[in-house]
């Protein structure tokens, strides 16, 4: 329980925990990011880890000075491009002997199956979509590996899934982050940002359940 209420404070309260990383440590808040954005997309147990809210009030920061959009977008560029990899090979090398292992414990049998459907209605396209949706973003690759998807034409989609999304987010949170009317409704925005994150995969679930029913 008080694992639950520190990451939903730490999600909500993003802003001021930043920036409290920044004071703290300086230029190593990159390597920190890194390791994030790496965990959260090439480690097929960490899809709880914060992304898209993270990109946002990451880029905001760089509005106010606080990072350096310049150092801060290729970097975690190259996290995205590096933890998509690496999560294709785990599931290529290791994927079924590694669900055996960890189902039920860090791996939900429904998140596999939705993104495995999602992956063959979408074929190479899922990497670059899954991108903007949270679970299935941690999941897609390593389904891909499974499915022993090209890996020529993994990596195409992969390097611009990981442009759009990384360049898009922070972007958006430097441009717009620092505006009076969103910096002073700062967890409503972040509350909006996780939501729309959730919205593809909420229509999806939708329609699933209308041709059911």
């Amino acid at each position: 329980m008080e694992f639950i209420t520190a990451f939903i404070d730490l999600v909500l309260h993003l802003d001021t925990h930043l920036m409290a990383l920044v004071q703290d440590y300086g230029v190593w808040v990159y390597g920190i990011l890194f390791l994030i954005i790496f965990a959260e997309t090439g480690l097929v147990i960490a899809p709880f880890l914060p992304g898209d809210s993270l990109l946002f009030v990451a880029g905001a920061l760089c509005g106010l000075g606080a990072l350096h959009l310049s150092w801060l977008m290729p970097l975690l560029m190259l996290a995205a491009f590096g933890g998509d990899n690496t999560n294709y090979w785990i599931g290529r090398l290791v994927g079924m002997r590694l669900f055996s292992l960890l189902k039920g414990r860090f791996i939900k049998h429904e998140h596999l199956d939705k993104t495995h459907a999602f992956y063959e209605k979408h074929g190479g396209k899922t990497i670059l979509f899954a991108r903007f949706m949270p679970i299935i973003r941690t999941f897609a690759p390593f389904v891909a590996g499974i499915g022993s998807m090209s890996y020529r034409l993994f990596v195409l989609f992969s390097a611009l899934g990981s442009v759009a999304w990384i360049g898009s987010l922070t972007l958006a949170g430097y441009f717009f982050g620092n505006f009076p009317v969103v910096k002073n409704n700062l967890t409503l925005i972040i509350l909006c940002v996780i939501l729309i994150s959730f919205l593809p995969a909420m229509v999806q679930f939708a329609r699933h359940q209308k041709r059911h029913n």
